[in-house]
């Protein structure tokens, strides 16, 4: 690992120094912060974090190695991460290589050595901005400017190219399959297919632009929406498909697919001030009168005014309200905005496929 200088400029003109490993050059993206304790190759690899700066809060990031399986899509997504230090040696059974080598072979900067924690506390309380890392540009100035002309996440489509071009199968070990499952592919992590293989589905993947008509044909017993990156207010193509899809069999949506479903019943999203990312979430299940820590990596959220008769909030965040779920037994939906698989994150939620597989058993 050979660190080099680094520049980081916030769309308000911030502006901090520290060294950077993986790739040089000059990058840009959405400034978020996750909380997780664990997870750097599950976060850098999740499609929801495509086109963000990612800012971990624990100290050390990278202590230990990652390996091949456990990525949650085939490269790196996020367009960056900072910790206050990665450390220049990992340890650990079964790892096959450190953050730097990661982050080199996928052209991705790393950001370290300065005060994470400013730089938090700046987002909390003036919310996420645009953002960008430097090694060529080291005037501030100049790279601020670069950033305010840099695309925003709101408007983003982001969640139309995440995701598979082509319809594949993902089907469960033999003899476990007894249900068939339609996912749409927003972005959506390899921790959802295992999931739900095992617990009985054969599913296959179709593309975020997938037709009604084609996802039909495939006569599925349940169809799932997955997460994916961007601002939902954007995917109207997506919003219209998942209208056409309500009614033909049980549907459960998770994160961006949540927000879809949402906005397919009539309500509106928002985007939050910093978002949720980390694995430390309070969620209670309004209906089971349960609390689950969840695994969160959304930036926008579903306002519940909007759900039509029939639709109810089920889950709530603990920590600011927000809606994390709704259900609507008439229609069959099943919907949570945080991500039942984790990876990274607790299993608390996973009961949530055994609801959705009682749905399409009923």
């Amino acid at each position: 690992m050979n660190p080099r200088s680094g520049l980081l400029v916030l769309e308000d003109g911030t502006s901090y120094r520290g060294e950077t490993i993986g790739a040089g050059g000059t990058f840009f993206g959405e400034i978020v912060f996750n909380t997780s304790m664990t997870g750097f190759q599950e976060v850098l690899t999740d499609p929801s974090y495509r086109g963000q700066l990612v800012v971990m809060t624990p100290s050390h990031v990278g202590n230990y190695g990652g390996r091949v399986e456990e990525e949650e899509s085939g490269r790196v997504q996020a367009a960056g991460i900072l910790a206050r230090d990665f450390p220049r040696t990992w340890s650990g059974a079964g790892g096959s290589f450190g953050i730097a080598e990661l982050l080199e072979g996928a052209g991705v900067p790393g950001l370290s050595g300065f005060d994470t924690r400013s730089l938090v506390r700046k987002l909390r309380s003036g919310g996420v901005m645009r953002a960008g890392i430097s090694t060529e540009i080291d005037d501030a100035s100049r790279l601020g400017s670069l950033v305010r002309e840099s695309p925003a996440m709101e408007g983003s489509a982001l969640a139309l190219t995440a995701g598979t071009a082509e319809a594949y199968a993902c089907p469960a070990p033999p003899g476990l399959g007894r249900v068939h499952v339609a996912a749409i592919d927003y972005g959506m992590k390899k921790n959802l297919c295992r999931l739900l293989n095992a617990a009985g589905c054969d599913v296959t993947v179709f593309p975020a632009g997938a037709s009604a008509g084609e996802i039909l044909a495939s006569k599925p017993d349940g169809i799932f929406l997955s997460n994916g990156p961007g601002d939902p207010a954007a995917l109207e193509p997506c919003v219209e498909t998942a209208k056409a899809l309500i009614g033909s069999a049980p549907i459960f949506g998770v994160c961006l697919g949540h927000q879809i479903l949402g906005r397919a019943l009539g309500a509106s999203t928002f985007k939050l001030k910093f978002g949720h990312r980390g694995g430390n979430h309070p969620v209670q299940d309004l209906d089971g009168n349960a609390i689950a820590i969840t695994s969160q990596n959304h930036g926008f959220a579903v306002d519940p005014a909007g759900l039509p008769s029939g639709a109810h909030v089920s889950h709530v965040n603990l920590n600011d309200g927000t809606v994390e779920g709704f259900r609507d037994p008439g229609r069959r939906i099943l919907a949570v905005q945080y991500h039942p698989e984790g990876a990274p994150g607790p299993h608390d939620a996973r009961g949530l496929f055994a609801e959705f597989l009682g749905m399409m058993d009923s």
